[in-house]
């Protein structure tokens, strides 16, 4: 594993996509409730993915970002942008406000900003945090983060079984592309998940060897006449002002204002007595007797 190798630098900046951890976790986990009957399945998965990011990393600072609505520009270049998204399951969205109950009690800072996706403030975040020389690690399985890695900033993804951080070098190995050809290859590409249409009959290998010749969305179409197979030609040149949008929809805002200070992302003290009575709220008796132990087995202070 890699995680302890990073080098420390001005300290090490945890950025958490929220919303995927909790929809991750509540999927992972069935049919677990509290003692007042309350689901807890969400909870739970979220405590002890966040603290087996926290015991690998060692994060000097950490800040879990939620979503809060959708991308004003996006849903202006294309209004069906993730229209499809299925609701939130109320047993999941019931567990919400009690995930953010227990990162206070954590000391590990949460935030969200009205009509703010969770990609763009993360991104503003982690490019912010890598220009003052922080290591910087994005806990996501959102595909669009390859297009921020760089030798500051890396992947975690949950799904990855081997358990790495992801550097430029894993998503060369992914992909066939560089970081900076990220949005390039996925407008290419499109992507389902977000409503967003690629080009037919372009799968991942052409995209790549496209980018590889050419470098780039403009050089291939600047260039168009040289793509050997009529058919792809044809396909992307119908598509421009397509291939075009989706570069305006995949790149992430990586300029917005930070509505919390990176110092206030700073790990604080956890409160033990809130963290233990949680706990207990939740039925976690397993978790509150290790944490009970541990208050036990803290020298005094003096």
């Amino acid at each position: 594993m890699d995680f302890v190798k990073l080098e420390r630098k001005a300290g090490r900046f945890l950025l958490v996509d929220g919303h995927a951890y909790a929809y991750r976790a509540f999927f992972a986990i069935r049919e677990l409730s509290g003692p007042d009957g309350q689901p807890t399945n969400a909870i739970l998965g979220f405590v002890k993915m966040l603290q087996k990011l926290q015991e690998n990393l060692n994060p000097t600072h950490i800040l879990v970002v939620w979503d809060a609505g959708l991308d004003s520009l996006r849903t202006q270049l294309l209004p069906e942008y993730k229209a499809q998204r299925p609701i939130t399951p109320p047993s999941l969205d019931v567990q919400f406000t009690q995930i953010q109950d227990f990162l206070r009690a954590s000391g590990v800072a949460g935030i969200s900003v009205d009509g703010i996706e969770a990609d763009d403030l993360i991104a503003s975040y982690a490019l912010a945090a890598a220009s003052v020389q922080m290591d910087v690690v994005i806990a996501s399985s959102d595909k669009d983060f390859m297009q921020l890695v760089g030798p500051n900033i890396r992947l975690s993804n949950p799904g990855d079984k081997r358990d790495r951080l992801w550097s430029e070098t894993d998503v060369q190995e992914k992909t066939n592309v560089l970081p900076a050809q990220i949005v390039d290859y996925l407008s290419i590409l499109g992507d389902s998940v977000d409503n967003i249409d690629g080009i037919p009959g372009v799968g991942p290998k052409t995209a790549a060897e496209l980018l590889n010749t050419f470098g780039s969305i403009d050089a291939i179409l600047n260039n168009i006449a040289s793509i050997p197979s009529a058919r792809i030609r044809a396909a992307i040149d119908t598509r421009r002002d397509i291939l075009k949008r989706n570069r305006d929809l995949i790149t992430l805002r990586s300029e917005l204002s930070l509505p919390l200070a990176i110092a206030d992302c700073r790990v604080g003290t956890p409160d033990m007595s809130e963290l233990i009575g949680l706990y207990l709220r939740w039925g976690f008796n397993t978790m509150k007797r290790e944490l009970e132990s541990r208050v036990v087995t803290q020298p005094a202070l003096l």
